[in-house]
């Protein structure tokens, strides 16, 4: 049984409209369980998650996302991982003013990305966004990513510029 924490914030469990092609039986890692492993310093792969049952990734969606629950995902992970096929997750280095944790600045990364898809961002769009959807427009503008949801990311954030 999993520690029982109260809910987080609202972006600790949200799952996006253009995660919904695998969110409902959560085949893949959310974005926020991925930032929440990111906060937590634990790389946790696909393998792992798939050996996981429908049931532990969904109280791992539902886990509060405040300091003392990071810390408890922590160290959870780390020990519920040892017993798995791909072996204890790793650790990662914990973010620190990481692009997704600024509001002020457009990331470089992203920018980049929306250039090379032809896409255009509102002014000012970037500052309104919670700490969740910056996590997942940064991660799925990363190169070598295919960039297949992030059209779909922008627009459901409510980002694209109007065509002038």
């Amino acid at each position: 049984m999993l520690p029982q924490f109260p809910l987080g914030s609202p972006q600790a469990s949200t799952c996006f409209h253009f995660e919904a092609d695998f969110s409902a039986v959560l085949r893949c890692i959310p974005m926020a369980v991925r930032r929440k492993l990111d906060l937590a310093g634990v790389k946790l792969k696909l393998q792992h998650w798939s050996e996981l049952g429908e049931a532990e990734r969904a109280e791992l969606l539902a886990w509060a996302d405040d300091p003392t629950a990071i810390e408890a995902l922590r160290q959870h992970l780390l020990a519920r991982t040892t017993a798995l096929s791909a072996g204890q997750a790793k650790d990662l280095p914990r973010p620190d003013a990481e692009p997704w944790q600024q509001s002020d600045q457009l990331p470089e990364v992203l920018a980049a990305s929306c250039a090379q898809l032809g896409l255009e961002i509102r002014s000012g769009g970037w500052a309104e966004l919670d700490e969740l959807q910056r996590f997942a427009l940064v991660k799925l503008s990363h190169p070598g990513h295919e960039h297949r949801n992030l059209p779909r990311a922008l627009a459901e954030f409510g980002l694209l510029a109007e065509a002038p």
